[in-house]
């Protein structure tokens, strides 16, 4: 049997996910009114219903995201939303509060959420043999870890290929919280990483003075979706709830083409998760839409330099260099590429993250609205493409169709239409007309054909298409469209109305977790996680962050990036290159908020401590 390989892309609202449909996603997954990680990405329950309908058409799926962690007065809210999710179609739900599985369920998929803290195979085991059908995979694991965890259970893995990284393992970042109000648990993330700081070493002294020195750049595994593929990964996800349909659309349709080269090259083992074939009006390129520059992240373990320390915000394509500023313009290397409207990124003479807007192109010279002194060689980056956000726009940029076979014949009243599409799917319409012999025998069949084949802004396409009469009848065009707009419109109704819905029963179960203790980062905050936990065998549950911070004094993210590899100080990877060591604790600091930093080697991980925490720091030898 083939494994079923999909594309995962995001959905803000139901527009966006219908563009990322028509682009070619298999899946798209997209928000509820409530108990979303993105506050600000929220749908209706009849937006997401009509959702259910356009994706099923093509026999894509719609994830709805409950994904933040729930606190006891919201868990009878959220139960009521879940069984309206189901009655509307929806095929999933991703969650990553462990309450909701003592909830009186409909038999929709469960999917944990990476903040469900997916990063080693016990874990992911009980996880799949708790009824969850799918897990979302942490983002800082690699291939190693995830051949490991594919071969420790037959749960279905997704994980992260394109867009913005969580600088923080997945649900274990409370920087939000702890400097405010806002939980990132609770889909309210203040995005603190995005920030410049200070970075002040054990002695006081200053070593940056400002710098996003926690803003990482965005992920890139396009290149690596067959090796993940062997890796046991099923779903390819892209980031981004929150991001404007061009970047949805070419980041859908980039993915789409690499993965369909693969497919196509390994038919044997390997299927397309949903039906149809797109047609593109452009070229998808990563670098066209929203990006920092890219990284593979720690997918071949740790290699590059991750840190995108200029700006958080969008880099773009690089252009060129600067050659020359003359009058009022910047002469730039492959300026050709450039267009009317375009927005150019670079870093300006004081070292900071800085843009413009072209005006025009003259000859060889950018003309833009705002002239800044730059250095000669100076790199240019273009992080808004006008012409290229034009073509994407435009809603026949993307058109996703599906095949369908026709077979014209008559009745004894008229004339019968029978559409038959690729997955099977079949309808016949009839048309009662009184039938008279043609005067011009000459192409009536090549007429009908030709008509027939005339799908318009249908969801299909024509394939072979065949036309049987005892004779030539006279048969107006008109009488032609109608009858094959009445099959192609019933042809879709049949296939939303036959679309197969797996459906998982949650059985509860009392198999160990693989731990009896858990600290605060399990994110527990509601009785019926508790009970879910002790029913595994926990004996000691702390309680989530958000209701138990000790101001100042709490350990507020892990992650696996490293401030010290970033400098080319670390003692594991950089030791014959890293020359004096660096005085500890380090010391991020933005206005009055300050951070230590402690760096555990042996995992290779980096903790983020709050000021007033006392650190044990690891002796790196």
């Amino acid at each position: 049997m083939r494994r079923k390989i999909e594309i995962l892309a995001p959905a803000k609202n139901l527009y966006q996910g219908m563009a990322a449909v028509n682009a070619g996603a298999d899946a798209v997954y997209i928000g509820a009114p409530l108990f979303g990680a993105r506050t600000n990405a929220t749908n209706s329950v009849e937006d997401i219903a009509e959702m259910v309908r356009y994706a099923h058409l093509f026999k894509a799926k719609v994830l709805v995201t409950l994904n933040t962690i729930l606190y006891d007065n919201e868990l009878e809210p959220c139960r009521k939303l879940i069984w309206e999710l189901y009655h509307i179609g929806v095929d999933a739900i991703i969650i990553q509060d462990m309450g909701i599985l003592e909830m009186d369920l409909p038999p929709i998929a469960l999917h944990a959420s990476t903040q469900a803290n997916n990063r080693d195979a016990g874990h992911v085991k009980f996880l799949g043999d708790a009824g969850f059908k799918r897990v979302v995979l942490a983002r800082e694991l690699n291939l190693d870890q995830i051949k490991d965890i594919h071969a420790a259970t037959g749960v279905e893995l997704e994980f992260f290929v394109s867009g913005a990284l969580c600088v923080s393992f997945s649900g274990n970042c409370y920087m939000s919280i702890a400097n405010g109000e806002r939980s990132a648990n609770r889909g309210s993330c203040a995005q603190n990483c995005r920030l410049p700081y200070q970075l002040i070493d054990g002695k006081g002294e200053t070593l940056i003075e400002s710098s996003h020195l926690l803003s990482i750049k965005d992920l890139d595994l396009s290149d690596e979706l067959p090796n993940l593929i062997n890796a046991g990964i099923s779903s390819f996800k892209i980031e981004g709830r929150l991001k404007d349909i061009v970047y949805v659309k070419n980041n859908t349709s980039y993915l789409r083409k690499k993965l369909d080269a693969f497919l196509e090259a390994n038919a044997d083992r390997y299927e397309k998760a949903s039906s149809g074939r797109t047609f593109y009006n452009f070229e998808p390129e990563l670098d066209r839409s929203f990006n920092r520059g890219y990284t593979d992240y720690f997918v071949n373990h740790r290699r590059e330099k991750i840190g995108s320390w200029e700006s958080p915000k969008s880099k773009g394509q690089y252009i060129g260099k600067l050659l020359e500023i003359k009058a009022n313009g910047y002469c730039i290397e492959n300026y050709e590429q450039l267009n009317n409207g375009d927005g150019l990124y670079f870093i300006n003479e004081k070292g900071i993250a800085d843009g413009t807007l072209v005006n025009i192109i003259v000859n060889d010279l950018v003309v833009p609205n705002e002239l800044k002194p730059l250095p000669i060689g100076t790199e240019i980056y273009r992080n808004l493409d006008a012409e290229f956000n034009r073509m994407i726009e435009n809603e026949n940029s993307a058109v996703r169709k599906i095949g369908v076979n026709m077979l014209f014949g008559e009745t004894e009243t008229g004339f019968s239409l029978q559409v038959t599409d690729e997955d099977g799917h079949t309808y016949t319409a009839y048309l009662d007309t009184p039938k008279e012999p043609a005067k011009n025998t000459e192409g009536v069949i090549e007429n009908i054909t030709n008509n027939l084949a005339k799908t318009g802004n249908t969801p299909f396409m024509s394939g072979e298409i065949v036309v049987e009469l005892s004779q030539p009848w006279f048969l107006p065009n008109s009488k032609v469209n109608e009858i094959r707009r009445t099959a192609l419109e019933q042809l879709a109704e049949v296939r939303i109305r036959e679309y197969h819905r797996e459906e998982q029963p949650i059985v509860p179960t009392e198999h160990p977790y693989p731990v009896q203790s858990l600290d605060f980062t399990y994110n527990v905050s509601n009785k019926l996680a508790r009970a879910f936990y002790k029913r595994h065998g926990v004996t000691d549950i702390e309680k989530a962050f958000e209701l138990q911070w000790d101001p100042g004094k709490s350990r507020v993210m892990v992650t696996k990036y490293c401030v010290k590899y970033e400098l080319g100080k670390c003692p594991r990877y950089q030791r014959s290159t890293m020359g004096e060591k660096l005085a500890e604790p380090l010391t991020l600091k933005h206005g009055e908020v300050e951070y230590k930093l402690k760096f555990n080697c042996k995992p290779c991980e980096m903790e983020i401590w709050e000021k007033d925490a006392e650190l044990v720091l690891e002796d790196e030898d």
